[in-house]
């Protein structure tokens, strides 16, 4: 499981997360919900290697992935879906798969073919440049790089942002498929309710770099999130 502990950072004079502590277990979605700005992406940041923690421990299984740089925490089986998606827009759909392969050894250098099963549409758009998808099809496109990684950590960032509804169904359906194996845990940020409520086994809501509510879903009060989720 993934534990964080304690977990603080700063940027600059800025203390962005304040003693963080959240936990992610193989076989659930732990959610992640708050306000823009309340440090969500921030906290995404520092698991998956992207930003650097002032204090606290960052564990997956017994690895400590404080100890590794971005490249060892993807072989070590995290992989990152961030927000607005970064695919590469010059790219075609096989190339930006592709990329996936830099943290994997040559033996595993391959696009599994369960991604084709998940997102059917990728597999007819192999050849075309990832800017000339759609926002959609770039978001299933942004899922199936971090996939090839072959994760036992996924970790997503506002995946419904900006995607029409018909998507979003699709998203919901694949990520609760993917926890549903049992062998990788899922981080879900988001900002909107209805669609963690859906999905999600644990949730932990932050406020201001702090997480100020947290637990498995049926044993919070929605109404209780919903107040930390309100303007």
């Amino acid at each position: 499981m993934l534990k964080v502990s304690g977990l603080h950072l700063h940027y600059g004079a800025s203390h962005a997360l304040r003693g963080i502590d959240l936990a992610a277990e193989r076989g659930k979605i732990t959610c992640v919900l708050g306000r823009n700005g309340v440090g969500k992406t921030s906290l995404m940041r520092a698991v998956t290697g992207l930003e650097t923690p002032s204090a606290g421990s960052i564990y997956w299984d017994d690895v400590d992935l404080l100890a590794l740089p971005v490249h060892k925490r993807a072989a070590a089986g995290v992989a990152f879906v961030p927000q607005g998606r970064e695919i590469f827009p010059l790219l075609t759909v096989e190339e930006n798969l592709k990329t996936g392969y830099a943290a994997l050894p040559r033996s595993k250098r391959s696009v599994p073919d369960e991604i084709f099963e998940l997102f059917p549409v990728l597999k007819q758009m192999m050849k075309r440049r990832g800017g000339d998808l759609s926002g959609g099809q770039q978001q299933q496109l942004a899922i199936a790089r971090a996939l090839v990684l072959r994760p036992s950590l996924l970790v997503l960032d506002e995946p419904t942002e900006g995607i029409q509804p018909s998507i979003i169904k699709d998203i919901e359906r694949i990520i609760a498929l993917l926890a549903a194996r049992g062998d990788m845990a899922v981080i879900l940020v988001e900002q909107y309710f209805e669609f963690a409520q859906h999905l999600a086994d644990e949730i932990a809501v932050m406020d201001r770099g702090e997480i100020v509510l947290a637990g498995a879903k049926t044993e919070l009060s929605e109404t209780d999130v919903r107040g930390h989720l309100t303007v």
